[in-house]
Parts: structure tokens; sequence; C-alpha cells
């Protein structure tokens, strides 16, 4: 008996209920509502912003595959295509930080190999609370080690990310997680199930009871009893993901199969119906030939665990044993668990009896899509007041050991950021870059997203992160080619965070179409609230860029004495959202800078122009601290000190979008700015490098040595309790 409580506890509406009973024509069972609950559940219906996404742009000359299939697919040229996409693991990190981190890696990675392609890099944005706050270092080190003990086993280089705090995420940890992987462009596989009589194949770890219900979990507000959701978090084996990695690949160099696709948020449930749904097929499944790891596991045990470490296949008729072969060696699950049919049906039984019935079209194209009511807030306005007289190396000092602006060698040296020998930029500069197996070219790796600009203007702050994510590519000397999301939001039930999510996804489609930069993955996480409080806007954007020569490549370290270093773009000293106004004035007001996208993409190319020329070799763009923050940025980098003009607060700390720095020798230095002249672009030569200080003309110097120290100090002083 289905009651109103039980319906409830489904995360269901009575409006979606009684929606689900007529597309049945008839009152649902248990398993049927729980197949239901979960299908339809913010995290797999994306019911309140399907309606918003379709703004994004999702073509380009590149783009083999856009959203919809289980990742993103852009052509590299000579045969080569990146598969790539970020997706979120914020509650099930919450509560159990480190299973929760770690099965957010590998759920990722299999969204990445289930397309046919090796994992080569792995990256993530975390977003914690105050650093003061009781549970924020049990949860950074969790988190942390999770990341690291999946990537690690697994062999895929973490090579980059972000770690930032702030106290919207004191209740509520965001753990964004983007994987990249290669596969060669005839070699793509999707997961559309078509034809009937093709056998359906599980393979993989066993189903246990972890997981049931991680969807429904993910797409609920925490309250005070977020601590007993803990059995929703699943349990994760990167040894046996490693296993499974190479069983599919090998499966996957026969013509064997039809479909594939991984087990991930609702399990055996969701890979099913939207293989069929995708493919214009139906499905029988027959529950008794599942692999179990607990005895007495019911139907609705099995159609809702989210085990890890499971795919499903359909295989052309007649291929099962020559699958089971490969599966076996690689000591692994295999049984062929149902077939394809030409029903348009998922229809599942256990133990002789049909337990579900349900039109597959009504776990998709039927799921509610909401036009939810939304109000679209003033942004901040205006410019904070400063005090003047604070000295700027002092400042400097602050800023440059913060939380969010101090080292984050603490977490990435727990990352195995070399393994498989082809990672050519580390974590510490703009972007990571790892090298295409065997040929010259390179790809670049960022994650991006300034919350505080978000908060301040969410259309606007949308549009910075695109735009940051666009100059980190740039400045290694990357083509950026396109764009994976991760939208972190409040509840969107509430106007005020749907007009934030409105407005967010409208900045980025702006900028997308202005950079050329489409979006051709992601993901959105909602409810990101506790206790009615919800966490800053956080469209967090992933992005990958393509260098021709990876011997060209730029990095952000000062490498010679005497250089001339290069300001190209025009600053005008935008305090307003800043980290100098946060750290030094203790305050977060006025307006976020704004972005001139016309100005980003032509500073950028000709930047870019500038590494390819192998004219210049050092570039780091100017964002969070200002101009001064990203010279000392790169006097750390490089082991090497800087003398720079005059000027002030605002010129030193305001974060100008559409800036970059660039160390060159004097006579190139002074050709990049006849050039930039002529195109019309701003370029000033504003210090040189040398020395072992940080010295500002009127303004004092400051040690190289202090910086340094305050630099790296904070990270690990804090995680082991000595601050």
């Amino acid at each position: 008996m289905i009651t109103p409580q039980i319906v409830r506890e489904h995360g269901l509406s009575e409006e979606e209920y009684a929606r689900i009973k007529s597309l049945l024509g008839r009152e649902p069972n248990l398993v049927e509502l729980g197949v239901f609950s979960v299908m339809w559940s913010e995290h797999c219906s994306y019911k309140s912003t399907r309606a918003h996404l379709k703004k994004l742009p999702t073509k380009g000359p590149r783009v083999l595959h856009g959203p919809g299939e289980n990742a993103g697919v852009v052509d590299i040229g000579d045969g080569d295509a990146v598969i790539f996409k970020m997706e979120s693991h914020n509650h099930p990190s919450f509560i159990e930080p480190y299973q929760g981190a770690a099965t957010g890696v590998g759920g990722i990675m299999r969204d990445v190999f289930t397309m046919g392609a090796r994992p080569v890099a792995m990256m993530n944005s975390l977003r914690f609370g105050e650093p003061s706050h009781p549970k924020t270092r049990h949860l950074v080190s969790g988190v942390v080690s999770g990341i690291g003990g999946y990537g690690n086993c697994m062999g895929v280089p973490t090579v980059g990310g972000e770690v930032n705090f702030h106290r919207s995420y004191n209740g509520n940890i965001l753990v964004n997680a983007l994987c990249v992987g290669l596969a060669r462009s005839d070699r793509i596989f999707l997961s559309a199930a078509k034809g009937a009589g093709n056998p359906v194949v599980y393979v993989g770890s066993k189903t246990g009871r972890d997981g049931i219900h991680g969807a429904t979990m993910a797409s609920a507000e925490f309250n005070e009893d977020s601590e007993e959701k803990r059995p929703t978090v699943q349990v994760g084996d990167p040894f046996t993901e490693k296993l499974l990695l190479e069983a599919c690949l090998e499966l996957m160099a026969t013509d064997a199969i039809v479909a594939i696709q991984d087990m991930g948020a609702a399990g055996l449930t969701s890979s099913s119906s939207e293989m069929a749904d995708k493919g214009g097929a139906g499905i029988v499944i027959d529950l008794d030939k599942v692999p179990q790891r607990e005895t007495g596991m019911t139907a609705y045990d099995m159609m809702l665990s989210e085990s890890q470490e499971r795919m499903l296949a359909v295989l052309k008729p007649g291929r099962e044993a020559e699958a089971e072969r490969i599966f076996r060696k690689w000591e692994l699950d295999f049984a062929v668990i149902g077939v394809t049919t030409d029903s348009h049906r998922l229809i599942v039984k256990h133990k002789g009896e049909t337990v579900a019935d349900i039109p597959v079209g009504a776990l998709s194209e039927a799921a509610p899509i909401y036009e939810r009511p939304f109000v679209k807030r003033e942004p901040a306005r205006g410019a904070p007041s400063f005090d003047a007289s604070r000295p700027v190396m002092e400042s400097l000092l602050k800023i440059i050991g913060a939380p969010d602006m101090c080292s984050r060698r603490w977490v990435w040296e727990q990352y195995d950021n070399t393994v498989m020998a082809d990672t050519a930029q580390r974590p510490g500069g703009d972007a990571a870059v790892v090298r295409v197996h065997g040929t010259g070219k390179g790809i670049a790796v960022t994650t991006d997203v300034s919350p505080r600009y978000c908060k301040a203007d969410p259309f606007e702050g949308a549009k910075q992160a695109v735009a940051e994510a666009w100059r980190n590519l740039t400045v290694v000397g990357a083509t950026p080619l396109a764009v994976t999301d991760c939208l972190n939001f409040g509840n969107p039930e509430k106007p005020e965070i749907m007009g934030e999510i409105v407005a967010s996804i409208e900045g980025i489609a702006e900028a997308c179409r202005a950079l050329a930069f489409p979006v051709v993955s992601g993901n959105c996480s909602l409810y990101n609230e506790t206790q009615g409080e919800g966490i800053l806007p956080t469209p967090t954007i992933g992005a990958v860029g393509l260098l021709k020569n990876v011997h060209r490549m730029a990095t952000i370290a000062f490498k010679r004495e005497g250089d001339a270093i290069l300001l190209i773009g025009k600053p005008r000293g935008h305090l307003g959202q800043s980290v100098y106004l946060r750290e030094v004035e203790g305050k977060e007001e006025g307006a976020c800078p704004p972005v001139d996208l016309a100005a980003e993409k032509k500073h950028g190319d000709f930047v870019r122009e500038l590494i390819e020329a192998g004219r210049i070799d050092t570039v780091h763009d100017v964002s969070d601290g200002g101009l001064l923050v990203a010279a000392a940025e790169m006097a750390l980098a490089g082991g090497m000190g800087t003398a720079l003009s005059d000027g002030d607060i605002p010129s030193f700390f305001g974060e100008d979008q559409a800036c970059y720095l660039i160390a060159a020798p004097r006579a190139e230095a002074e050709r990049i700015v006849a050039g930039a002249k002529a195109a019309g672009i701003t370029a000033s030569l504003i210090g040189t490098t040398g020395g072992d200080k940080i010295a500002v003309k009127g303004c004092g110097e400051i040690a190289l040595e202090r910086l340094r120290t305050a630099h790296e100090t904070w990270f690990p002083s804090t995680m082991t309790g000595e601050l």
C-alpha cells in the first residue's frame, strides 16, 4: 500500500505521484515508485533546469558529441578525440568525506571510459566552510584523501584544481570532479541500445545495498538528520575499477558492443532505462541473474543500489562468450541479465514475477519539467571604500598567505600528478597540461569560478568564470576548445535561488558564444542548503584546450634575470568583491568586476599567438588578488624577485579582467608593445625581473623568502592544528 507518507519519503510531490499513476494507468508498486523516485529526482532529471539549459551553446566545428551522452567529445585532429566531463558529489562528501570524494572520482572516470577513452587526467574544484569551523579540517582531510586514494590507485594523474573556503559552505561542501580521456575519434561508444533481441550484460562488481537512494538524497536539502543518510553513500574500490577499465577497453577493441553505460546515480535503473530510451527500444531485466554480494536482496534494493564499479552493456547476439572470457580474465563478474525488445518498456522480473513494467518514456521525456518562478535580484553596485594609507607590502603578505590564496602544495602533493609520464605542466600554474601520448600535442585543463562574484551578480560572475577558464588555457599556449560545467546552487524552489540559476546559465551562454567555447557536458547540483542556508552560487567551469606544440608551452615562473615585465590590458583598479577587500579590509561588498568579452578574446588571441610563435614563455593572467599578487606568484614560482613601477592599492589589488602579465627579454618586450599598439591593445612596461625581493617604487620591498614562508605555511599548519 503506497501511502502519502511513503510518497514523501521518496522525494515526490502529490502532483508528481498523480502524474505517475496517470502514466501507468494504475497505482505503482513499491519497486516502480522507487524507480520513478530516482529517475524523477533533481539529480537525474534536471527538472528545475532543463528549460534553461537549452540556452547554452553546445555545437561547434570540433564538437563530435555534446550534452546527452555520458561525456562530451571534441575532435583534436589526427584522428584523436578528447572526452571530458565534470560532476558533483557534494552531499555524499559532506556525510562521508573519504568515500564521497572517492566515489565521485570513480563515477566521473566511468563516464569517460564508458565512451571508449582512456582517462589521462583528473582535476577537481573543492569548496569548504570557514577554516575555523569545527568540521572543516575533518572534511578537507577526508575529501583530499578520498580523491588521492582513488585516483592514485587507478594510475590516472590528478593534475590540479581549486580549493577555497567560505562560511556559506559550512554545512554543505562542494566536491566537483573532472575527468579527461583520450580516444580515437572513430572509436567512440555511445549509450543508445538500438535493436531488439540483443543480450544485456552486467559487468564489474557485485551489487550490494550501499548507495540506495543516493540520487534522491542528493536532490534534497540537509537538516539535523543528515548524518543518518550515511548508508546512502556508496563505497568505492579503485582496484576493481582499474580492472573494469582495462576489461572494458579490451572489449571495445572488438566490434561486439552495441551500447554501454556505467551504473552511476540510480544504478541499474538509470543505466537500463536510459539506454533503452535513447535507442528507441525496450528492455527486460531478470534480477535473479544480477551478481549480488548480500543475501536477501529485494528487487527494490537491486534496482536502486548505487554500488560502484559496475557497467551495463548491450552486445551483438552471439558475442556473450567472447565478452565473458575478457571479464573473467580480469577477475570481474559477468552475467547476461536481460535482452532488448521493441516494446519501449522497462520490464523487471524477480523470482518469476514481474515487479516493474514502465514505459521508458515515462522515466525520461515524461519526467516533469518545471518553469519555476524566479526573481533576478538587483546586482551589487558601487565601489567600496578602503583605507588608502595601508602599507602595500604588508597587504601583499597578508593576501599571499590567506586561506584562498596560499599554496595548495599540501593538497596536490597527496595526488600522483606524474603517473603515465605525460604530465607536462603540474599543479601550481594557471592550467595543467598533459601530452597526447606519442605526439607533440598537449591538452590543457582548468577549473574556475569566483563564487563571491556570482553572489554579487550571478550573470556577470558566471561570465567571469568562463572568461577566467578561457584565459587560463590561453596563458599556457592552448587554444580553448570546449567547456563542461557543474552548476552548484541552493534550493530552486526559492525564487531568489532560481533567479541565481537562470542568470548564471545566461551568463555562461553569453560568454561561451562570444568566445566560441561550446558547452559539451555538465552537471547540475541543487538543494545545496543546510537548515535553509544556501551556498554561494557556484557555477564551476571546467575547460580543455589544445596545444599544437607542447614544447612551446608557457608557465607562470620567471625564468631570466633582467626580463621586462609587461601588462597586457588596461587596469581600472576594480576592488569590488576582491580578495584584498575581504582579507585586508574585512568586507565583502561592491560590484564584481565587469567582463568585456570582446576584450577578452582580443587580448587572449594576441597573447596566445606570441606563445605559439615561441616569442614568450612566461605568462600569468591577472585574477584573484590583482596585479601585484600575480607578479608575486610568478616570482615565487621562479624563485626570482622583481622591481615594479609605482602604483596604488586599486592598481595593485584590483581584480580587473582581460589582463595578463608577461615576462620577456627587453628587446622582445619592446617589439610586443609595438605590436600591441598596432593591434589596438594596451601594453605597458611595468618592471623587471631579478633579485630576491619584490620591490615597488614608492611602496617599499619585501623579501621573497618572507612571502614564501607566508604562502607555504597556512595549509600544513592548519591541517596539523597549529593554527
